[in-house]
């Protein structure tokens, strides 16, 4: 896989506008884009944090709300694809195991876990269940193979949504390598290049980012935290985590290539 396929590159960015995780919460990010489509400028640039789903049950509905305001902002003048980025996040990584669950050693173990950190929802939206997944592993391989075929077939069923499942990044940055975009969390002791599991699951140790630069960047900007601290800025991070899916606000801040926060949104 190919930089250009792991990661975004924010080209020519006057400003750049990051989302926090949304869980699924179609309402609020309804209500988010209201202010974006009024605020986002010639020269902006849009990245989502990762955890567009998980939790909440609207996944349909949430990620029609961001095909739309895709080409909402694709319709203006100047503004081009490559100037929006998705980022994986670790309900992304978790869907995308799961149409590769008959390849798992325990399925039914793999299974559970995921419905313990909030997949089952997003099942019940293409029209499955927990209990059928979980009947389905224990049937073997096979009948495995073809209820992920199922869930794939679903998805196709509406439009958009493969592609942009398709197009998820690891991370973002900006062209001048001043601004770092992440979904969880940075494995410090590795280059960007080589980063893994740490992005989605590493938050934990993101602190640390925020005390100190990572390589060259000015300001890493994560869009959810796994231990639900809320949204801080610091000199070199920011977390942009409302708590948006458990009752809490979706928020979107812009920041300069430099790294400088000029604007914040909340739903």
């Amino acid at each position: 896989m190919s930089d250009g396929q792991m990661f975004a590159t924010l080209k020519r960015a006057r400003r750049v506008w990051a989302v926090g995780a949304i869980h699924a919460d179609a309402e609020r990010l309804a209500r988010l884009h209201d202010g974006l489509a009024r605020d986002f400028r010639q020269g902006d640039r849009l990245v989502y944090l990762g955890n567009m789903i998980g939790h909440g049950r609207p996944v349909i509905e949430t990620i029609d709300e961001l095909l739309y305001f895709r080409r909402l902002l694709l319709a203006r003048s100047g503004v081009m694809a490559c100037d929006l980025a998705y980022l994986r996040g670790s309900q992304e990584e978790m869907w995308d195991k799961l149409l590769q669950l008959h390849l798992a050693v325990n399925p039914a173990e793999v299974l559970r876990w995921m419905f313990e950190h909030g997949i089952a929802p997003g099942l019940e939206a293409y029209g499955s269940s927990g209990e059928t997944a979980l009947a389905r592993a224990r049937a073997g391989a096979s009948q495995l193979a073809r209820w992920t075929n199922e869930i794939r077939a679903a998805m196709q069923a509406n439009p958009g949504h493969v592609e942009l499942f398709s197009a998820l990044r690891r991370a973002a940055y900006t062209e001048d390598g001043g601004l770092l975009f992440v979904h969880a969390g940075i494995n410090r002791d590795e280059p960007l290049t080589a980063q893994g599991d740490a992005l989605w699951w590493g938050g934990n140790d993101f602190d640390q980012a925020q005390d100190a630069p990572y390589g060259d960047f000015t300001r890493v900007v994560r869009g959810f935290d796994p231990r639900r601290e809320g949204y801080r800025i610091t000199e070199f991070g920011a977390t942009l985590d409302g708590g948006c899916g458990f009752g809490g606000k979706l928020i979107a801040a812009c920041f300069s290539p430099g790294g400088r926060l000029l604007d914040r949104i909340e739903a």
